[in-house]
């Protein structure tokens, strides 16, 4: 089975109003729909774009205030799944329970359901300046298609997140992401190739663009990839679609699901297969060599 991934390189920029948001996905949202695709991926912390309109000098607060705006972000995401009957995978948004705040990605189906993905793994400025309270769990959704994952951003560099969602069933990883310069963006797509290989299933990963007058979120730096094992059956370079750096785009590619199962018995390599948990399960030797 094949499916249509479209992964859209959002810019970042000022705007006056939620109703200004609602028509930046409006248009983004009708132009992936002409391609007809079965998944749409938006990066992380996209929504902060709505800090155009909040104050921001004691950025704490400012993104608590970005709770303010989830429903309307939630309902604005379930219209157009239901509408165009894709999944979204609608990047990330912070918002606010239990008095805590989390870096959560928000999952939207045809029918109208809303699932989420907090992030496990905290940057230093997600710790230090945010506060932003931590996931406990990693989870699969069985789509129509076929299970999926989201792993936020620097979760993709932990690489037991992605074995722990591949050998539940996880076909389809996707990464979206926010990154202010080179070394961060190229930090989350080596390691999301890195993943495609170890577990044989497809990345997906996008980034934010563009520039933003607030603290931390000034500057962005990425693109977005569709990314497939290594190996004869899949593109030559382990890569579907790749977008141009710092560029508002959206990518898109079919990718073979039915391709996975093959190369997880037949491949060159079957990584996903071959590891021994056995040794794994066991500590390092530690030896001298004086």
């Amino acid at each position: 089975m094949k499916v249509r991934i479209a992964a859209v390189q959002y810019q970042l920029r000022k705007i006056n109003c939620f109703e200004d948001f609602e028509q930046q996905i409006q248009f983004v949202l009708s132009s992936a729909s002409e391609y007809k695709p079965q998944f749409v991926l938006f990066p992380e912390l996209f929504t902060t774009q709505l800090l155009s309109f909040i104050q921001t000098s004691d950025i704490y607060n400012a993104v608590r205030k970005l709770d303010a705006y989830t429903e309307k972000y939630i309902n604005l995401f379930r219209s157009y799944a239901e509408q165009y009957k894709f999944y979204i995978i609608a990047g990330t948004h912070p918002n606010i329970r239990e008095n805590k705040v989390y870096n959560s990605s928000f999952l939207f189906t045809p029918t109208g359901e809303v699932h989420t993905q907090d992030k496990v793994h905290r940057t230093r400025w997600e710790k230090e300046l945010w506060d932003v309270t931590p996931g406990d769990e990693f989870k699969v959704f069985k789509t129509e298609f076929c299970p999926i994952s989201i792993l936020i951003c620097y979760d993709v560099e932990f690489p037991e997140a992605a074995r722990i969602v591949a050998e539940a069933g996880a076909e389809i990883i996707f990464v979206p992401s926010c990154t202010d310069d080179r070394q961060g963006f190229l930090r989350v797509k080596y390691c999301s190739m890195a993943r495609a290989i170890e577990n044989q299933v497809y990345v997906v990963m996008t980034s934010t663009v563009g520039n933003l007058p607030v603290e931390n979120m000034n500057l962005h730096y990425g693109h977005a990839s569709i990314i497939t094992p290594s190996d004869f059956p899949f593109s030559r370079d382990g890569i579907a679609a790749e977008g141009l750096i710092n560029q508002e785009q959206i990518i898109i590619a079919d990718v073979e699901l039915d391709l996975l199962d093959e190369n997880r018995i037949k491949g060159t390599t079957i990584p996903l297969l071959d590891k021994r948990k056995e040794i794994y399960e066991k500590p390092a030797t530690i030896v001298k060599a004086l």
